[in-house]
């Protein structure tokens, strides 16, 4: 008899933008697992969840979106911009998946997540920069996605060994249906030194 396994149902729709709130013990466990340079930019902040972490590791954020959610500058385009904010280092976010095709000039194919760590990399490099992005754990694992990493100065990757609960639906709260990570990227590593695997939860 064929093996009949059931399809993942999360419990919730798919949200326009990919808009899916960060919960603070995922930047919790980034701020403590690497050294981050500030400024730093956060260029999808929605309600400032990732913001709001940063923060209180005494970093100073500059927080755009190209939604209106009611926190930081509205409006603005990642892909658009030519240059990080002025005097910013680093560039920290949970960028959209690509899954739903919402976001204005987002393909909506695996690749969206490639353009996007792209162009975040050549926005980091002129100002020796750094780039921490959370990504699907599998994601890592595309022969596109390993040879743009291993280009660029891939510094660590930080696994969570606990699955993302997006939303709080009381008793009805799923985990999510894939582990993710933080691939960290940073133009100050000295050159050849591999990157390191790190655990967190």
């Amino acid at each position: 008899m064929p093996d009949r396994r059931s399809i993942f149902d999360s419990g919730y729709a798919r949200v326009p933008h990919d808009f899916y709130a960060t919960p603070a013990w995922v930047t919790e466990t980034l701020a403590r697992s690497v050294a981050l340079r500030g400024p730093i930019w956060e260029p999808c902040c929605g309600t400032g969840a990732i913001t709001e972490v940063l923060e209180r590791h005494d970093h100073q954020v500059v927080s755009t979106d190209i939604a209106d959610r009611g926190f930081g500058t509205a409006g603005i385009d990642f892909f658009s911009c030519r240059a990080m904010p002025e005097g910013c280092r680093a560039l920290i976010t949970n960028p959209p998946y690509g899954d739903s095709g919402t976001h204005q000039g987002q393909n909506r194919s695996p690749s969206a997540m490639l353009d996007f760590l792209r162009h975040a990399l050549a926005l980091a490099e002129p100002v020796r920069g750094q780039v921490a992005l959370l990504v699907r754990f599998q994601w890592i694992a595309g022969k596109r996605a390993a040879a743009l990493m291993s280009a660029a100065p891939f510094t660590a990757v930080v696994v969570l060994t606990q699955r993302i609960r997006w939303f709080d639906m009381g008793e009805d709260t799923k985990n999510a249906q894939h582990h993710h990570a933080w691939v960290f990227f940073d133009y100050e590593t000295p050159p050849g030194r591999p990157p390191v695997m790190l655990f967190g939860e």
